[in-house]
């Protein structure tokens, strides 16, 4: 089995997972307080790509990013850069297809988090960024870690909008989940299924070990 997929994929879950976590929670925190129309419109938006096909996400991505498209054409221009069938594009496209997964549990724990906590902090002298990375977020660490390898487990396993965007470029854009279509599309079950055991046991690990720190967090013993 050849192992460049695996770390491909690896490698751009990893990348996503960061950027996300930079830009999603403090959109996260925005959301989260008192509601707007601009701000359902917007979370309507982050929330299309639950529902949407990856397909059709991806086709709308690459009609976005072509040399042809609005932002690829200037991005080519300007900046010599060009998003479709390149691993940085692959990063585009995974930062939003996986943004929702990032937002919604830290948006919903933020959220419920009481009042009082924020203005207990204010009033001993605290600013606003200081509570937010001080007292809120040490509050909501078991949604931050679950929002966490959600987006890192879901862009693990992305297989249209990578497809649509990167294509299935050896070394560059082919990471494991095309390597297990291309694998069953010239009947190599047994090559699909080494990299299918190895993505299902990297994503089994990393879930019950989340399992383990949340139980260990609200201090109930594993039996």
């Amino acid at each position: 089995m050849e192992w460049t997929p695996i770390w491909l994929s690896l490698k751009l879950a990893a990348i996503t997972t960061f950027i996300l976590l930079i830009i999603g929670i403090p959109i996260a925190y925005w959301l989260s307080r008192r509601s707007s129309w601009v701000k359902v419109i917007f979370e309507a938006i982050l929330t299309m790509p639950l529902v949407l096909p990856p397909s059709v996400l991806g086709f709308y991505l690459l009609l976005t990013f072509s040399p042809n498209g609005p932002i690829g054409k200037w991005l080519l221009e300007y900046f010599n850069l060009s998003l479709v069938f390149s691993f940085e594009g692959l990063v585009v496209a995974s930062v939003v297809y996986s943004f929702p997964f990032m937002i919604s549990p830290v948006k919903s724990a933020l959220a419920h988090l009481p009042a009082s906590l924020a203005e207990a902090s204010y009033t001993m002298g605290k600013s606003k960024l200081e509570t937010f990375y001080r007292v809120l977020l040490p509050n909501i660490k078991s949604s931050l870690l679950t929002a966490t390898v959600l987006t890192f487990a879901h862009t693990l396993g992305e297989f249209g909008v990578v497809l649509m965007i990167g294509g299935k470029l050896e070394g560059v854009t082919k990471v494991a989940s095309i390597a297990i279509y291309d694998a069953v599309d010239n009947n190599q079950y047994g090559q699909a299924h080494q990299y299918s055991l190895v993505l299902f046991a990297i994503t089994f690990v990393i879930v019950v070990l989340v399992f383990v720190f949340n139980r260990n967090s609200s201090g109930g013993p594993l039996e």
